[in-house]
C-alpha cells in the first residue's frame, strides 16, 4: 500500500512539472524557457527537479509522450464502441484527432517550431515512431471490423493500419511546414491545404478499399481555424 501511495505521489509531482513546462513553452517559448523558470514557478529545488528529469530535453520528450497517451485515451472509446460500425468509427477517428489539436492550437504551434527545427530531426522521428506504435493497434482493430462488415476490402489488415497512420502523419508534416513557412495574409493557403487533404483522403480510402468520399480527414472549418487568423479578415 505504501508503495502504491509513493508511486501516485511521484506521478502527481512529475505531472506538475510537465504542466508548468507546457505553459512556459506556450507563454515563453521552449528555447527561452529554462529549468530555473520551472523551479521558480514550482518553488522546488534543482535536486527535486532532477529526481524526475535529467534535462530540459527530457521534459520535452515527456510532454510529447504524455500527449500521445492523451490521444490514445481519446480514441479508445471510439474504437471499442459497441454500436458504431467501422466506417462511422473511422469518420470519428480522424476528425477527433484534428479537433483535439485545434483545441490546443497555440501550444501545438509552439511545439511545431521546436519539433521541426533542424537540430530536432532525430527527436521528431522518435515522436513519429512512438505515435505509430501507440495508434496502429487501434487502427488495426477498426480495419478488421470493417473487413468483417464488408465495408473495407483491404487484403492486408495487419499492415495497412501502419500505412494509413503513416499517411496521416505525412499529411500532418505537410500542414505543419505550410503553417511554419506561410507569409501573412496568403490567400491561397487554405485552398492549397484543402487540395492536399483531398489527395491524402483519396489515398487513404483507396488503401482501405473504402467508398469514395466516405472518410473525411479534416473538415473545412477546422482548416480555417488553423490557417485564417482573426486579423486576416480585417
Amino acid at each position: 500500500m505504501a508503495r502504491i501511495v509513493k508511486e501516485q505521489e511521484y506521478a502527481v509531482k512529475r505531472n506538475a512539472i510537465l504542466d508548468v513546462a507546457q505553459r512556459l513553452v506556450y507563454t515563453k517559448g521552449y528555447e527561452q524557457m529554462t529549468i530555473q523558470d520551472m523551479l521558480d514557478d514550482l518553488q522546488i529545488s534543482k535536486g527535486a527537479f532532477y529526481h524526475y528529469f535529467d534535462s530540459k530535453q527530457a521534459v520535452l520528450e515527456a510532454l510529447v509522450e504524455r500527449m500521445g497517451e492523451e490521444v490514445v485515451q481519446l480514441l479508445l472509446p471510439i474504437v471499442h464502441d459497441p454500436v458504431f460500425g467501422a466506417l462511422e468509427k473511422l469518420r470519428r477517428f480522424f476528425p477527433t484527432l484534428a479537433q483535439w489539436k485545434t483545441v490546443r492550437r497555440d501550444f501545438i504551434l509552439a511545439l511545431m517550431h521546436i519539433l521541426y527545427a533542424d537540430e530536432n530531426a532525430l527527436f521528431r522521428q522518435k515522436a513519429r515512431t512512438l505515435a505509430v506504435k501507440r495508434v496502429t493497434p487501434l487502427m488495426t482493430t477498426v480495419i478488421r471490423q470493417g473487413i468483417q462488415e464488408g465495408v473495407l476490402t483491404t487484403s492486408y489488415p495487419d499492415q495497412v493500419g501502419e500505412v494509413i497512420l503513416s499517411l496521416v502523419l505525412d499529411l500532418g508534416d505537410t500542414i505543419a511546414w505550410l503553417l511554419l513557412s506561410r507569409e501573412p495574409r496568403r490567400d491561397d493557403d487554405v485552398r492549397r491545404v484543402e487540395s492536399t487533404v483531398a489527395a491524402y483522403t483519396d489515398a487513404l480510402e483507396r488503401a482501405l478499399g473504402a467508398p469514395t468520399g466516405s472518410l473525411p480527414l479534416v473538415d473545412a472549418q477546422t482548416l480555417q481555424e488553423w490557417f485564417v487568423s482573426p486579423g486576416d479578415n480585417t
